[in-house]
């Protein structure tokens, strides 16, 4: 980490410094684009470019004192494209007062006035200006400055201010975006003082799956559904729910009575005198002659 350029007291703690290195903002790609040169410490052997983590928090810093000088926070947008970013950037705006748009930048939000969602702010942050390239362009066409979060091999053009760190990793990003905010409040005085600590955990500003969050959830109420043996009680389960399904009470007479099979001769064989589905011994006399065995005589007459 290079000396620090900056007043005692925005100096980055030590737990700021282990924060960084764990999100792996300091990994870049492999790629290294000419005006990020400035920012790069070392290329390791496998080919990864490591970003200085100074160079990192100054630009933080400065993004941060930019951010204060605007009076009105809501002239501040906030873009992402990516969905890495998206909650890191509505995370942002509910604590800073500026304005989001997560997901896909609808063109013309900068320039055509007909635009339901046409705005004009005075500040733009983008979470990767290879993905956000569309508002970017838009920005310079109506001078309105840019804040980038820019990795090795970003583009940066029309990028006013660019924080170098790894904007592809889902803690990489959230977590520069929790900074920023964090020093946000910061300078506006809405902590009470730099020394305490900002009650907002990181993991807020951290992207999650919705189907891993959905899959975890149904197996939670899948587990709870399941009953307990102090659920069921002791009685069914040392008669091994055998009477499950057998009917007690005043309903069985009744069902046995309805039925006919309250006698103890009820039986399916068709041997017992006194079943109910024994075949009688008497021919069945039914008032349909259709089924007479002998056949009908046939008409003489003819047609």
């Amino acid at each position: 980490m290079a000396p620090s350029n900056l007043p005692p007291i925005f100096n980055p703690t030590n737990q700021d410094i282990e924060m960084l290195l764990a999100a792996q903002c300091h990994l870049g790609s492999k790629n290294l684009q000419v005006h990020m040169e400035p920012y790069l410490w070392k290329t390791r052997p496998d080919g990864i470019n490591v970003i200085n983590i100074g160079k990192t928090w100054e630009k933080i810093i400065l993004a941060a004192r930019i951010i204060v000088a605007i009076a009105n926070p809501a002239d501040i947008c906030v873009i992402s494209a990516r969905p890495y970013g998206q909650r890191a950037v509505l995370k942002f705006a509910a604590h800073t007062g500026a304005v989001a748009i997560a997901g896909r930048f609808t063109p013309g939000n900068f320039t055509n006035y007909i635009t339901r969602s046409f705005k004009e702010p005075r500040l733009i942050i983008v979470t990767d200006p290879r993905t956000d390239a569309q508002a970017i362009k838009e920005a310079s066409y109506v001078n309105i400055p840019v804040i980038a979060l820019c990795d090795t091999d970003s583009p940066t053009e029309y990028v006013d201010v660019a924080i170098p760190t790894n904007n592809k990793g889902r803690h990489a990003i959230g977590l520069v975006w929790w900074l920023l905010a964090r020093e946000v409040l910061r300078l506006r005085g809405t902590l009470a003082s730099r020394e305490a600590d900002w009650d907002v955990m990181t993991d807020l500003y951290f992207y999650r799956d919705p189907e891993a969050e959905e899959n975890k959830d149904s197996a939670g109420v899948d587990e709870s559904k399941v009953p307990g043996a102090d659920e069921v009680g002791a009685g069914p389960v040392e008669s091994g729910f055998s009477n499950e399904w057998e009917v007690s009470g005043g309903a069985a007479g009744a069902f046995a009575a309805a039925s006919g099979t309250a006698g103890a001769g009820a039986s399916w064989d068709a041997d017992g005198a006194g079943g109910d589905w024994a075949a009688s011994g008497g021919p069945v006399e039914t008032g349909n002659t259709s089924w007479n065995p002998e056949p009908a005589a046939e008409p003489t007459e003819q047609w």
